[in-house]
């Protein structure tokens, strides 16, 4: 089974191959925030990664939904599969 940190590796290699500006947050002064965010075709993104099995904590997901509230699109992906199907998802919008 993949790491957590592999599959962000993954996702953020795909994300940029795809022309997106994204980063992995390392440390940030608000709790909950997802581990990649960016912008893709002028929309901000953000990724909470677990991997398969993990759950995201309460935190994670009010953050994930603020981001949503807020016009920005946010997802968790536990695999670069969930990512592949939210970009074209977001391609198509």
């Amino acid at each position: 089974m993949k790491s957590e940190q592999q599959i962000q590796t993954e996702i953020l290699n795909y994300l940029n191959y795809e022309g997106a500006f994204v980063f992995k947050t390392l440390a940030s002064n608000k709790g909950g925030i997802p581990d990649i965010v960016g912008v893709m075709n002028g929309q901000f993104i953000a990724i909470e990664v677990k991997k398969p099995g993990g759950r995201p904590t309460a935190l994670q997901l009010v953050q994930i939904r603020k981001i949503k509230e807020a016009g920005g699109l946010a997802c968790i992906a536990y695999d670069l599969e969930t990512v592949k199907d939210y970009v074209n998802h977001l391609m198509e919008s």
